[in-house]
């Protein structure tokens, strides 16, 4: 159950972050004029969207990360003129995210992927990963899944990189137990 065992479900998250590798911090959105419907919002987006949406997937399963990705951006073009002063836009826009679906409270869609046919992971991690509380999943996925460091998972969810740390050691713990 050691540390060869932790390579199997890991080497499967790590398979991940060669498919989505992390996109560069992105511009401040006070550079975009007040009127600007066009480019500069779209380019923006084309930064922040896919490092927002990795890590709501992270948290709620493929479906559903990927309706609070679209609720946090269009929030993001509803309130782009009071945006700009926010330092960190990414961690806000997943808050944000986060409100928003949680008026519509759902079992989390990790769950829901199937363990029967051929897989590039561990056919039993979408449970194991169901079974985490949402903090541990989004740490464990994004750490070792997406390559993410601590730091950069603590600014996204708003806590100390020692609070992501304890979170994803737990996960970690948790993952070994469930998977055997």
């Amino acid at each position: 159950m050691g540390a060869m065992h932790d390579r199997s479900y890991l080497s499967a998250l790590s398979d991940v972050r060669d498919l989505a590798p992390s996109p560069p911090s992105p511009p401040p959105i006070e550079q975009f004029a007040e009127d600007s419907i066009g480019q500069p919002f779209e380019a923006f987006v084309e930064e922040v969207q896919p490092r927002l949406l990795r890590a709501l997937v992270a948290l709620y399963g493929p479906e559903r990360g990927q309706d609070a990705t679209a609720e946090a951006v269009a929030y993001a073009w509803e309130h782009r003129h009071r945006l700009g002063e926010i330092e960190n836009l990414t961690g806000y826009l997943f808050r944000v995210a986060q409100s928003k679906t949680r008026r519509r409270r759902t079992r989390s869609s990790w769950a829901e992927i199937p363990e029967d046919g051929e897989h590039f992971y561990e056919p039993k991690l979408a449970r194991a990963l169901a079974s985490l509380s949402d903090r541990q999943r989004v740490t464990v996925v994004l750490v070792h899944g997406m390559g993410w460091t601590s730091t950069e998972v603590a600014e996204l969810i708003g806590t100390t990189r020692t609070t992501v740390n304890i979170h994803l050691q737990r996960g970690l713990r948790r993952l070994r137990a469930e998977l055997g």
